[in-house]
């Protein structure tokens, strides 16, 4: 019997309990290449995101009373996983109003964010999307599946030796750049590297992304914009005036010089990631009249979005994966005010990116990355996409299997 064939159900465990463009994905992939299996998708908190393309969500702590000792395979789907602590996970969770109460009450009280945090998601973990040991039978195979934690290293002692400690019972960690690999490899715990499971989703779901293509506002931007548009996306924390002033500007340079629209749109509404009054702050700025806002939180038409879009620039991950996934020009931004030597979007372009590739770039250099990214050989990009996902393919069936 294929170790895939057997009824055990397999908990699909992630952070697609709240609205995440890369997290949303994540277990369709996961769905997409265990057809026929019996697959729970859970996340910390029951939550209903099909409205957006997702799935209905589970929460893990009312499952594993409810499996009470039966056997059943769990997978990290993906994602930043290893360094999401309890604060960021209970807040990201919470409807934007209460989310800003809520840190202004606690953000600066260590401990009560903590308890709170951690009554909120009925958890007692430091690190919630990581699987505690014994929460399930020890004899269910418990496997990461392209996670990172580039901050890992950086984190005090308790939260790494819990995370350390939970994948030292995993039997199988897939990471998705060198700076985790080489972190775990520090510690004395064994990792294969792997890209992200993104790569896969113009393979998987091209069809699907064509249709929403052809259709609601994915449609009207390509109407609106017959010589193409640049998709363009970026987090809340870009929003100061003068930022907005800048990236402005740098976006009406690179639309006069190419021709092209500008479309933004929002690669996840949990709170911390994306703000429609950002772009609308920045549009209103701008002298191009080429520019619209994509107001669609549907997975598949953000995916429809940037498809069909001539370029990508923005501040997301996922953004920059899903262009790779389907060949199309990509740059980064990094924020003003980021300190770290690298951070996930520059670790993982630089374990797996096209060489010449801009990988980020300031804000003041958007216009140049952008032209630099468009600059880049379409076949090379083409050739990047099917490598990425043969090689996810084949980490894919290692890790198919290590489940029962």
């Amino acid at each position: 019997m294929h170790p895939m064939e057997s009824l055990a159900p397999t908990l699909l465990f992630g952070a697609f309990d709240r609205h995440n463009f890369g997290d949303l994905l994540f277990p369709h992939i996961t769905a997409a290449l265990l057809p026929g299996e019996n697959l729970i998708f859970a996340g910390l908190v029951e939550r209903d995101l099909r409205p957006y393309g997702g799935h209905m969500v589970r929460a893990l702590p009312l499952l594993a009373a409810e499996l009470d000792g039966q056997a059943a395979n769990i997978l990290h789907v993906g994602g930043e996983l290893l360094t999401c602590d309890a604060w960021q996970a209970a807040i990201m969770l919470l409807p934007p109003d209460q989310a800003q109460a809520t840190i202004a009450r606690l953000d600066a009280h260590p401990r009560e964010r903590l308890t709170w945090a951690q009554d909120f998601l009925s958890c007692p973990q430091l690190a919630p999307y990581t699987l505690a040991p014994g929460l399930f039978e020890p004899k269910n195979p418990v496997v990461y599946n392209g996670v990172g934690g580039i901050d890992l290293a950086s984190r005090d002692a308790n939260f790494r030796t819990e995370v350390e400690a939970k994948l030292r019972a995993a039997d199988h960690i897939g990471v998705r750049d060198r700076i985790t690999l080489a972190c775990l490899a520090a510690a004395g715990i064994e990792a294969r590297l792997m890209p992200d499971p993104a790569v896969m989703v113009a393979d998987l779901f091209g069809e699907e992304i064509s249709r929403h293509a052809s259709e609601g506002e994915t449609a009207q931007m390509l109407e609106s914009f017959p010589l193409g548009y640049i998709a363009v996306q970026f987090s809340a924390d870009y929003g100061d005036d003068a930022t907005l002033a800048e990236i402005a500007a740098q976006l009406d340079q690179v639309s006069h010089a190419t021709g092209l629209g500008i479309v933004f749109f929002r690669a996840g509404a949990a709170p911390w990631h994306d703000d429609m009054d950002c772009y609308q702050r920045t549009a209103s700025r701008m002298q191009s009249p080429a520019v619209k806002i994509f107001t669609s939180l549907n997975l598949w038409a953000i995916c429809a979005l940037i498809a069909h879009s001539r370029a990508y620039s923005g501040s997301s991950l996922h953004g920059r994966i899903v262009a790779m996934a389907f060949a199309l020009p990509r740059v980064n931004l990094r924020h003003p005010s980021e300190t770290s030597p690298q951070t996930k979007q520059e670790a993982y372009a630089t374990t797996w990116e096209e060489p010449g590739m801009p990988i980020s770039v300031e804000v003041p250099c958007i216009d140049q990355g952008i032209r630099e990214a468009m600059a880049a050989d379409p076949a090379a990009l083409r050739q990047k996409a099917r490598a990425l996902a043969s090689r996810y393919r084949m980490e894919f069936e290692i890790i198919r299997a290590k489940l029962k």
